[in-house]
């Protein structure tokens, strides 16, 4: 954390780009559902994608406990707070636990996941039919948590942002100005 209480710089970027891969993946995931046209493309995609926001979910939580997040502001209600340290460590519990249930899943099913350049990972659990519909239910069921989850952190920031004017949203937004 910088003095003045804002993220750093590597929280910030970490932030906003996994946000954007985040909604990018709830949306692929509801249209590969949706379309069958669509879908094995968009199955390639996501793929890949889930692989690459579990590492950046890896480096995320790895700068968080070298690097403390600003101070929520001293007038906050308790329960606000304790809310908004919870949400936060759900998103990273689900920033993690939707790929590599997505992994297993894949796996479970004996279906490859090749990322760019042809490289396939290895499966992390054997090939089981019930297996597999298992981690598929909870896939999903954790998809439409973490969307909810991200409804109620966006809500939460422009409240933050436009209500409050607390600077708690400007502390991730924007970084010390010199």
């Amino acid at each position: 954390m910088s003095s003045n209480g804002h993220f750093n710089l590597l929280a910030r970027v970490l932030h906003w780009s996994m946000a954007l891969l985040i909604l990018a993946m709830l949306f692929i995931g509801v249209t590969m559902v949706a379309s069958v046209h669509l879908r094995p493309g968009l199955i390639n995609l996501h793929r890949p994608l889930g692989i690459l926001i579990l590492v950046l979910a890896l480096l995320r939580l790895y700068n968080r406990l070298r690097h403390r997040p600003p101070p929520l502001p001293a007038d906050l209600p308790a329960w606000q707070a304790w809310a908004a340290t919870a949400s936060h460590w759900l998103l990273y519990a689900l920033m993690l636990a939707m790929p590599l249930i997505g992994w297993a899943m894949l796996s479970a099913g004996g279906y490859p996941i090749v990322l760019w350049g042809g490289v396939q990972l290895p499966a992390i659990v054997p090939h089981t039919p019930s297996l597999y519909a298992l981690l598929r239910g909870a896939h999903s069921l954790l998809a439409y948590l973490l969307f909810a989850t991200v409804l109620m952190h966006v809500g939460a920031a422009l409240f933050h942002a436009w209500v409050r004017r607390d600077g708690v949203f400007q502390a991730m937004a924007r970084g010390e100005r010199h």
